[in-house]
């Protein structure tokens, strides 16, 4: 493996202005298609298999004008203090909005609030209910428009007037965000490598990645659904891992440089080494994100499949790309130096120097092994408690910011009405074939009206479509709220000997509902999909290290640092824990999809570090045969370089939190800290420990499995043998004595 790469930065090297050339064309194409071609984001998913949804499709077969699954919005009209909506001008002008929004295009209900009794006890609070016949991503931009200005006269009238619902949904805007992440990542590259010539490298090469991803995945919107977050992941993940990859490449090729190589031949051989450990590293994150399609979740499917490509990109560029621009930049690389900033290489170090800190922290790791794998456990366990109070559920205008018209409208309703009327459950009676309709649907109205705890109301059963009926019934707890989700099974449990005495198939749906399905479905799969990628990156590292205590240290490695991510997000997000320092504004339930996904984000990243580190280590063992010295050495060598990729990548994640949407703030927060937690306590604290306990048996393997797997070569030796080779081949042979 390590000769063909070393092979491939060469040709890189030498065909420089080709490879530049293609990689731009490439970026242009794909710009060019995001800007002609692109359609599009939405964040509707399909979900085969759940009742919720069944519900759902079952009320669009039966009655397709009504779109069960379309656009809706709330408009909420509050009185001015001492008046009531009831008063004759605020109503007149209530009724007035009301039948305005029923005359827009698009529009297939506009309830009056007055005749559906959507008043509040007091009257100083009502809302309408908007409906519309497609989905929250087909509405035009007028009909957003007419929406949006619905609360002009009522405002003008005196009325508060705030506007809810998913037919307000916005896309997503990041930018700033990703700016904050790149500006840090130049700081840090400078104070790495002390020049600007390499620290513009590794970021140069990220960004033609990544625009490269974000673009094809833009231009895929126009043939294709694709969430809203999707390119945003990406995103995030694109520069991370680019700005990473390239760092280390680049770090190597600095060092053959300063070791007196020909810019060629370090470029070849900066490919063949670090770049064997890049190609495997961005393997292990491409299984871990492209695993998340056995999910069977369209969303998330769609975000890990976006996200691994990019992935790839960002690897196939990095061993391509890289060693052209370094046919460019040559010996400069090393030259460029900023005033007052040291560029040290800990592989070039005289023994005057004083000791680098790496070497100094992999020395005290090493001689206080069994206390540091002890105190490090501890924290680790510690931390992951908030765990075991995980809830989770999906986002809502609930979780809107509190400035926003969405939160406002939101928290008007549960004001008026109380906090389930933001989430009612819908419960459906399929009277198909059945005797007496009739009956069955007040069999179940009964059934429903039997669960006492935490139920507001039970409103009578209405025509949905052809021998279809919905009865409504609102919790007095708001939507994300345990007791609402314990609700939804009380009712199932209620409703299911209607369908065995009448005949009729009851199905419970709503948004409440469908959240309970989808983190029910996806803590079900959560255990296959560990299986899947663990099992399939435990094999990988086997391949890699020839080695078994090495891989299984990293799967052990990951679990704390999941335990350790998950328990701070939990901390912040749901406890409130330092929620104003990170812009929480209304603490509540995890976001489902949340744990799964960095689940498989962390893994693949913990596997990067693991795979940086250890094959430092093991490229000592290799040729020097000492195990305790290979991982001192071995950490000391490669630790500054991680230090900087874990710190770029923890500003890049980190940038997400400012964010506005719900899903991308607590997965940019968990993805810092799990990386925080990962590089400096797991992987450059845990690991060596443990790699010093072990001695030698860390690079044991059977000889049958010894014999079985292919030599990858990841620390180089056997391409380094094969250099000397030729090169003894190439020198003339001495005289004969005469």
């Amino acid at each position: 493996m390590s000769w063909y790469l070393y092979r491939l930065g060469r040709w890189a090297f030498r065909h420089r202005k080709s490879v530049l050339a293609a990689w731009l064309v490439f970026l242009v194409l794909a710009g060019t298609g995001a800007a002609t071609l692109s359609g599009k984001t939405s964040d509707n998913f399909s979900m085969p298999g759940l009742e919720s949804v069944e519900a759902f499709d079952l009320m669009k077969e039966r009655n397709p004008q009504a779109v069960a699954d379309g656009a809706t919005a709330r408009i909420v009209f509050e009185a001015p203090e001492g008046s009531q909506v009831t008063d004759p001008e605020y109503a007149q002008v209530i009724t007035q909005t009301v039948e305005e929004m029923a005359s827009e295009e698009g529009v297939v209900n506009a309830v009056d609030p007055f005749e559906a009794q959507q008043v509040s006890r007091d009257q100083t609070i009502a809302y309408t209910t908007i409906s519309y016949d497609t989905q929250a991503i087909d509405l035009s931009s007028a009909q957003v428009d007419a929406l949006e200005e619905a609360p002009e006269a009522g405002r003008d009238a005196g009325l508060t007037v705030e506007v809810g619902g998913d037919a307000l949904t916005e896309i997503p805007e990041t930018g700033s965000s990703e700016i904050i992440g790149i500006v840090v990542a130049l700081v840090v590259l400078v104070l790495t490598f002390g020049s600007l010539i390499a620290a513009g490298m590794p970021l140069l090469t990220a960004l033609i990645g990544v625009g490269i991803g974000v673009a094809g995945i833009t231009t895929l919107t126009g043939f294709m659904s694709l969430g809203s977050t999707t390119p945003i992941l990406a995103t995030m993940l694109g520069l991370a891992v680019g700005i990473d990859y390239a760092l280390f490449i680049v770090s190597r090729y600095r060092h053959e440089i300063g070791i007196g190589r020909e810019p060629e031949e370090a470029a070849g051989r900066a490919v063949g080494t670090a770049g064997t450990a890049v190609v495997f590293a961005g393997l292990t994150v491409v299984i871990a994100l492209a695993g998340l399609s056995v999910v069977n979740i369209s969303i998330l499917t769609e975000m890990g499949l976006a996200a691994a490509a990019t992935v790839a990109i960002a690897v196939i560029i990095a061993i391509t790309l890289l060693p052209a621009l370094f046919g460019f930049a040559k010996k400069r690389i090393v030259k460029g130096k900023i005033p007052f900033l040291r560029q040290h290489d800990p592989e070039l170090a005289d023994e005057s120097d004083k000791p680098p800190m790496g070497l100094r922290w992999a020395r005290f790791v090493s001689g206080k092994k069994i206390l540091v794998t002890v105190v490090g456990i501890a924290v680790a366990a510690i931390a992951s408690i908030p765990v075991l109070s995980l809830e989770e559920s999906l986002p809502d205008d609930g979780t809107a910011p509190t400035d926003t018209t969405q939160r406002k409208a939101y928290d008007l309703i549960a004001e008026g009405f109380g906090a389930g009327a933001n989430g009612p459950l819908l419960v459906v009676v399929d009277t198909e074939g059945v005797d007496d309709p009739e009956a069955a649907v007040g069999a179940a109205a009964s059934a429903v009206e039997s669960v006492d705890t935490d139920l507001a109301a039970v409103l009578p059963g209405q025509p949905a479509g052809e021998n279809l009926y919905t009865i409504t019934a609102i919790p007095q707890t708001g939507p994300a709220e345990a007791e609402t989700q314990s609700l939804v099974g009380d009712i199932r449990d209620a409703v299911a000997p209607v369908g065995d005495d009448t005949g009729a198939d009851v199905l419970v749906s709503g948004q409440t509902a469908v959240t309970v399905d989808v983190s029910e479905k996806l803590a079900d799969a959560l255990p296959v999909y560990l299986a899947l990628v663990v099992g399939l990156a435990f094999l990988l590292l086997i391949l890699v290290f020839r080695s078994l205590l090495v891989p299984l240290s990293a799967v052990v490695g990951f679990l704390l640092t999941i335990g350790i991510a998950l328990g701070a997000t939990v901390a912040v997000f749901q406890w409130g824990w330092l929620s104003g320092l990170f812009g929480v504004d209304t603490p509540g339930p995890i976001i489902s999809i949340l744990p799964l996904l960095m689940v498989g984000i962390l893994f693949g990243l913990a596997m990067d570090y693991q795979m940086f580190l250890v094959s430092r280590m093991r490229e000592e063992f290799v040729h020097r045969g000492d195990a305790a010295d290979a991982v001192v050495t071995g950490f000391s060598h490669s630790a500054r370089v991680v230090t900087a990729a874990a710190i770029i990548m923890i500003s890049v994640f980190g940038s997400f939190i400012i964010s506005d949407v719900a899903m991308i703030k607590p997965i940019g927060f968990g993805l810092a800290f799990g990386i925080l937690a990962d590089a400096f306590l797991v992987r450059m604290t845990l690991i060596p420990a443990f790699m010093a306990i072990v001695g030698k048996a860390a690079w044991w393997i059977p000889r049958w499995m010894d014999r079985l797997i292919p030599n990858l070569d990841l620390e180089g030796d056997q391409l380094t043998k094969r250099l000397d080779a030729e090169a003894r081949a190439k020198e003339p042979e001495p005289a004969a004595a005469g």
